[in-house]
């Protein structure tokens, strides 16, 4: 029995005698299923063929695989005097990741911005001993391998510990979710968004879409209510999905500007 993992989204199924026969959350039109169709490999497998890239983002810890696996994010190590909680999730782990970050204080938990990255998070879990991993309840449907160890939620938000909560947006899924910690930035704040607010290349803007892969934009309603969502945080900076995608200062100030430009462009007729 096997827990295979989709390699196009890196997310682990539960066991199983053989492949499934797709990735619902591929199949939807958020993901896509490559030309040359699905395929799988195995937790032990990606162990094989991959090594962890990890490397200091300001304050927090980046986590990855080199080569990129699946959607290719990283995930982010948030260290407190609390406990350290690490902000979404990638398919690769490995012993000395997992030493290296019990050598940092272990894990006091784990929290996901969204489906498309919950990828081995009950592996996550089970290596540092069950710590729970919070996903908002309106999402569940997602969750591809069910575990005790998962935490549903629901509401607007939910503090995990002083000084990080987790605030639902919506928008590019229902229970989409950024991550506000408040110490960071200088203590100015920071917004850890996953790609529920995408830091597009220049790292002044943001982006908002159903779908990044098939460039399916968020209408204005819903751009308009992940702007209210968030509107009540104190941030200066926000972190995103990938290597370098961070909006450094003036965060708040970027986030009004994109939401403005996203709906005058929807409006255009050219």
């Amino acid at each position: 029995m096997t827990p295979y993992i989709c390699t196009t989204c890196g997310t682990q199924f539960t066991e199983s005698k053989k492949a499934p026969a797709e990735c619902p959350i591929c199949v939807e039109e958020r993901q896509f299923v490559p030309e040359s169709g699905q395929s799988w490999t195995s937790f032990e497998k990606l162990q094989k063929t991959h090594k962890a890239a990890i490397r200091m983002e300001d304050e927090l810890i980046g986590i990855s695989s080199a080569p990129a696996f699946g959607i290719g994010q990283r995930a982010l190590l948030v260290r407190t005097p609390q406990g350290n909680i690490l902000w979404d999730c990638v398919s690769y782990l490995d012993p000395a990741t997992i030493e290296m970050i019990k050598g940092l204080g272990g894990l006091a938990g784990i929290a996901i911005s969204h489906p498309h990255y919950y990828t081995t998070m009950v592996e996550w879990s089970h290596a540092f001993g069950d710590v729970p991993v919070y996903l908002h309840a309106a999402d569940r449907e997602w969750v591809m391998r069910p575990d005790k160890c998962l935490h549903f939620w629901e509401g607007e938000s939910k503090e995990l510990m002083a000084g990080l909560t987790m605030v639902r947006t919506g928008g590019h899924f229902e229970g989409g979710c950024v991550l506000h910690c408040a110490n960071l930035a200088g203590g100015k704040g920071a917004l850890l968004a996953g790609d529920l607010l995408q830091v597009v290349a220049d790292n002044k803007h943001l982006a908002f879409m159903r779908s990044y892969p098939n460039f399916i934009p968020l209408g204005e309603a819903s751009v308009r209510n992940v702007a209210r969502r968030i509107s009540h945080l104190e941030y200066d900076a926000i972190y995103g999905a990938w290597w370098d995608r961070v909006i450094h200062k003036d965060a708040k100030k970027a986030m009004a500007v994109s939401v403005d430009r996203h709906i005058e462009w929807l409006h255009r007729e050219v």
